[in-house]
């Protein structure tokens, strides 16, 4: 069982920068074999695959659509995913979600590979 709380998300204007968190809870040994994923899913469209870590070793994913916008980083010690967002665009506004599945790729894509999920933080950004 991982449960996970997402927070950060807000209102920003086109060209600024948010960072998410997703706080992870679950026994260690379980923690260590997992992949967390952002997702995000804008109004009237399909959730889609934004990034995705390695919690043991570190690897990273990302959609092309946000290579070199975005950023995603694990802190181990604070149990905590982070995706750290750039010039922001109001394309860029959905209610991004964390997940997570057992297993170390990277490269699951979707919604159907994860098996927890968050309850959603909402980016808006204003043009």
């Amino acid at each position: 069982q991982v449960q996970l709380v997402e927070s950060g998300g807000g209102l920003v204007q086109a060209g600024g920068s948010l960072k998410l968190s997703c706080a992870a809870s679950a026994r260690p040994l379980i923690l260590y074999t997992i992949a967390i994923a952002w997702f995000r899913q804008a109004p009237g469209k399909e959730r889609e695959f934004v990034a995705a870590i390695n919690y043991f070793g570190g690897s990273t994913y990302y959609a092309d659509s946000v290579k070199g916008q975005f950023t995603i980083t694990r802190d181990n010690a604070k149990n905590t995913v982070y995706l750290q967002m750039n010039d922001l665009e109001p394309e860029d506004t959905a209610v991004y979600y964390c997940a997570a599945r057992v297993g170390y790729s990277v490269t699951a894509l979707t919604t159907a590979d994860y098996r927890y999920w968050g309850q959603g933080t909402q980016v808006t950004v204003s043009s």
